[in-house]
């Protein structure tokens, strides 16, 4: 199910959810996950044949900033100079590469596990 977002970033912000509740990503059972974003795909297209965007940026929060406790995926028409840069919070650096490296292995340790 698609909807328009009430507080959108710009006309067209869609939040696209699925109708069973799954509270974030790693909820959704994975037969869900190719057609939530299969439907992801349609909307950012349809955003730019039809509200003529020339892009689109799509996210989805896990708890932290996740204002409703329920899987929405946002869809929002995105134009050159729009005014959003990247993300929409300050980047930061590793402290070193040693840094970096440390928490790719944690990370590739983890998804080794599965």
């Amino acid at each position: 199910m698609a909807f328009l977002d009430r507080r959108p970033l710009f006309p067209g912000h869609t939040l696209l959810v699925p109708r069973v509740h799954h509270e974030t990503l790693t909820d959704l059972p994975p037969d869900l996950l190719a057609p939530l974003f299969e439907r992801a795909q349609r909307l950012a297209a349809a955003m730019e044949s039809a509200l003529g965007a020339k892009g689109s940026f799509v996210a989805i929060n896990n708890r932290v900033s996740q204002s409703v406790p329920h899987l929405h995926v946002h869809v929002v028409p995105r134009t050159k100079g729009d005014g959003l840069k990247g993300f929409f919070w300050p980047r930061t650096r590793y402290e070193s590469d040693e840094q970096a490296a440390e928490v790719a292995a944690t990370l590739r340790a983890a998804l080794a596990e599965g």
